[in-house]
């Protein structure tokens, strides 16, 4: 969404990632002028999908493009409302599929429901909305929140790298040689 909406030509934006640049926008954005059907909404599982919410907001950009006489690539007047509109969206579709696994793990007895953990990492653990939702999930279902400080959250490659670090220091999954491992690059 954040390239589509040609973020980094946003004078607020332009040296930030496109995660960060819808957030910031966001925060004086009005979520309520564009309203976006949550995604997967007919499938009662804990599937997460976002093609269906970019399929829509792609949509709504092209309308918007029209509406305002300006070519892909320039900056919507509306720019703010949609990042907001799509940071709500994408939230509140987290949110529902994430008490969906924790009412499934309850009452599965998967987890106890006496220490309970949400554990929330990765770069949506980076955006401090979708974080709070998360939080205000837990506390409300008595679940105790964990995740990282968001300078923590940015790389996924660099979590990736932790964990090799943490198995190959435990012992865990690591090959001493690569003989007969064959790759094969895509």
């Amino acid at each position: 969404v954040a390239r589509r909406l040609s973020l980094r030509k946003h004078p607020e934006c332009h040296s930030m990632a496109g995660g960060k640049a819808i957030e910031h926008l966001a925060q004086t954005g009005n979520r309520q002028q564009h309203m976006f059907r949550l995604p997967m909404q007919q499938y009662r599982n804990c599937d997460f999908s976002f093609s269906g919410l970019q399929n829509l907001v792609n949509k709504a950009i092209i309308q918007k493009e029209k509406e305002e006489g300006i070519q892909e690539g320039e900056i919507l007047s509306c720019v703010k409302d949609i990042a907001a509109a799509v940071q709500h969206a994408v939230a509140v579709h987290i949110i529902q599929r994430t008490y969906r696994a924790m009412l499934f793990c309850t009452k599965n007895k998967i987890l106890s429901s006496k220490n309970a953990t949400l554990v929330v990492s990765g770069g949506v653990a980076s955006n401090q909305y979708i974080r709070k939702g998360l939080q205000t999930l837990a506390d409300a279902n008595d679940f105790a929140f964990l995740c990282p400080p968001p300078r923590l959250c940015t790389d996924n490659g660099v979590m990736i790298a932790w964990n090799g670090i943490e198995r190959l220091r435990a012992g865990l999954g690591v090959l001493h040689s690569t003989d007969g491992i064959r790759y094969e690059p895509k």
